[in-house]
Order: C-alpha cells, then structure tokens, then sequence
C-alpha cells in the first residue's frame, strides 16, 4: 500500500526544491522529518508539512503500519512562472521571473 500528498503552486524554484527532495528520497519518515526540521531552507518546511500530510492520509485510511513508512518518492516538477517587472534607473525596467513548482510525495510501507 502506498499514500500520497502533494503541493501544487508552491512559491519556490523547482531546481532549489529538488536539492532537498534529494535529501529525503528513500528514507524512514521519521529520519526524514528529523532531517528537514534542522536544514536552513525555505523548501524543507514545505516538504516537511508535505511529508507530515501524507502520514496523516496514512492514518486515516489505517490500511498502513505507521512504523514501516518511508519516502518512496518524492518528485518535484516545474509549474507556471509569474513574470514582474523591477523599476530601474532612466526609465528602465528589468524582468524578474518568479517561479513556482508542483511537490508530490508517496510514502509506502517497507
């Protein structure tokens, strides 16, 4: 059996959120979420609600043993870039590219 959560839109670059997601792939839930809770990133405490989401789906179905689970995947995909404008010197103005991402978690059981 297996349980999912994800996180659609979130404000964070993929390639940054992908550095973290790496760090988590395949391990304990709780060894994951020990991990997250000490690094210094903006993506770790996403990922971590959404990891903290998905054992609660687990818990709810109780079709799963809350020991066993771990992070069979965790997969983040690039969304919609929202494109602004920064007020420059003379008239200028610079495009800034803020970028979103989708964040998809499943946990299974070992």
């Amino acid at each position: 059996m297996e349980t999912k959560a994800s996180l659609n839109y979130a404000r964070v670059g993929a390639q940054k959120a992908r550095l973290v997601a790496d760090m988590v792939r395949g391990k304990n839930v709780d060894e994951a979420l020990k991990t997250l809770t000490y690094m210094n990133k903006k993506t770790a405490i996403l990922i971590k609600k959404l990891i903290e989401s998905a054992v609660a789906n687990a818990d709810y179905k109780k079709t799963m043993n809350m020991d066993k689970l771990f992070v069979k995947s965790i997969t983040v995909d690039g969304g919609p870039v929202l494109k602004r404008f920064r007020p420059r010197a003379q008239g200028r103005a610079f495009g800034v590219r803020k970028k979103l991402s989708h964040i998809n978690v499943t946990l299974g059981e070992k």
